[in-house]
């Protein structure tokens, strides 16, 4: 019997994907992605309890994107602050446990999708990032011919990253990162967004947007990024996020306090 909590694969995917149970309402079983950001509903008959050994994070993808440390030498550094909202409480957390083994400094707030635009501005003036994420759950549509409604949240991110622009119009001053599955990233590069999901309309990786964050605070300010091997860094590159060419956010100062 399977039950909310456990960890399932669907048959109709070729058990492509490990998600949670996280609701059921008679046959129909409300499932979230393990590792992916996505929501999705499945039919009891579908699912089959995850083998073990997938029933846990892709510690290896992690370990792969993780900076550890900096040639200090005589300089000191001050990577850039980052700003988090996630429409989901789990995918923040590993975000942020994510962000701290990167040593960087990050603010999360888990904020409902259709609520950032409203919350976006009073985070700003209190915590005056350099870098924004804005993430959560989304989906395409595309089979809802004849509407303008084909995606699940990115008119809310769109909403937000626009609230952002009017605060700071400089895509150098403040860096946005915005979108989650199968986001409409046109329209996010549009509204503002340095980065966005998703130019193939796939899933992504709920680490993807920290991983370009981090990425982006510890480069130095005068620096110009790789924008390909930046996305390269995230688990479907630039099928599931693309961006325009940045510079980091990090500054570098000089001498650094010696050790008592």
């Amino acid at each position: 019997m399977i039950k909310i909590g456990d960890y399932v694969t669907r048959k109709s995917y070729n058990h492509d994907l490990v998600f949670k149970v996280i609701g059921i309402n008679n046959n129909t079983y409300t499932l979230k992605g393990l590792d992916v950001r996505l929501i999705a509903n499945a039919e009891k008959d579908d699912l089959v309890i995850a083998e073990k050994e997938r029933c846990k994070f892709d510690d290896e993808f992690i370990k792969k994107n993780l900076i550890f440390g900096l040639n200090r030498s005589d300089y000191f550094y001050i990577p850039g602050k980052i700003l988090h909202l996630d429409g989901d409480k789990e995918y923040l957390q590993r975000c942020m446990d994510f962000y701290k083994e990167s040593g960087v400094m990050a603010i999360g707030k888990t904020v409902k999708e259709e609520d950032m635009h409203k919350e976006i501005v009073k985070l700003l003036n209190d915590y005056n990032p350099d870098i924004v994420v804005i993430t959560g759950h989304d989906a395409y549509y595309k089979k809802r011919v004849g509407t303008n409604d084909l995606y699940k949240n990115s008119s809310n991110f769109i909403k937000c990253v626009k609230e952002i622009r009017k605060y700071e119009k400089s895509n150098e001053n403040l860096i946005v990162i915005a979108g989650a599955c199968q986001s409409n990233y046109e329209e996010l590069i549009k509204s503002g967004s340095n980065f966005a999901s998703s130019p193939k309309r796939i899933n992504i990786h709920a680490l993807d947007p920290a991983i370009i964050a981090v990425s982006l605070s510890l480069q130095e300010r005068e620096k110009n990024i790789d924008l390909i091997n930046l996305l390269e860094k995230t688990k479907y590159g630039k099928d599931g996020i693309g961006g325009i060419k940045s510079k980091g956010m990090m500054y570098t100062g000089y001498p650094r306090e010696e050790a008592s």
